[in-house]
């Protein structure tokens, strides 16, 4: 098993910086719940995670066969029910046919890390430092 790190800075108010695979995202929450609305909301990079990891893996599947994709694009949405996700719904649109679509996804459903993760939550533990 390998395992993956990202750290999270606090800078102050309602936002953070992310320091993954040696980029820096900034999180922030919208100035509606306190934030600055300097960076996406931590929410928002969940279904960013899903939305952008299928994306990766129909591609991967589609070259694996020798397929084009023509403008694939995943749009995720998240239904909110109280602190978290209830649903999490994505959407795979391409100008390539459905049918092609439709023999990709299986086996890029079973590629996604994230969506595997979602479907199987694994053991979340925090402990102090």
């Amino acid at each position: 098993m390998t395992d993956r790190t990202v750290e999270t800075r606090w800078t102050g108010g309602m936002r953070a910086v992310t320091t993954a695979g040696g980029f820096e995202v900034v999180v922030d929450e919208p100035e509606t719940a306190g934030g600055t609305d300097t960076g996406p909301q931590p929410t928002d990079l969940l279904l960013a995670s899903a939305t952008s990891c299928f994306a990766l893996a129909m591609a991967y599947v589609a070259a694996r066969r020798g397929i084009t994709l023509d403008g694939l694009k995943v749009t995720g949405v998240g239904a909110y029910d109280g602190p978290r996700f209830a649903r999490i719904s994505l959407s795979v649109t391409s100008g390539s046919p459905r049918s092609v679509l439709e023999q990709l996804v299986p086996d890029a459903e079973r590629l996604c890390y994230v969506t595997n993760t979602l479907r199987r939550p694994p053991d979340l533990t925090i402990e102090l430092g």
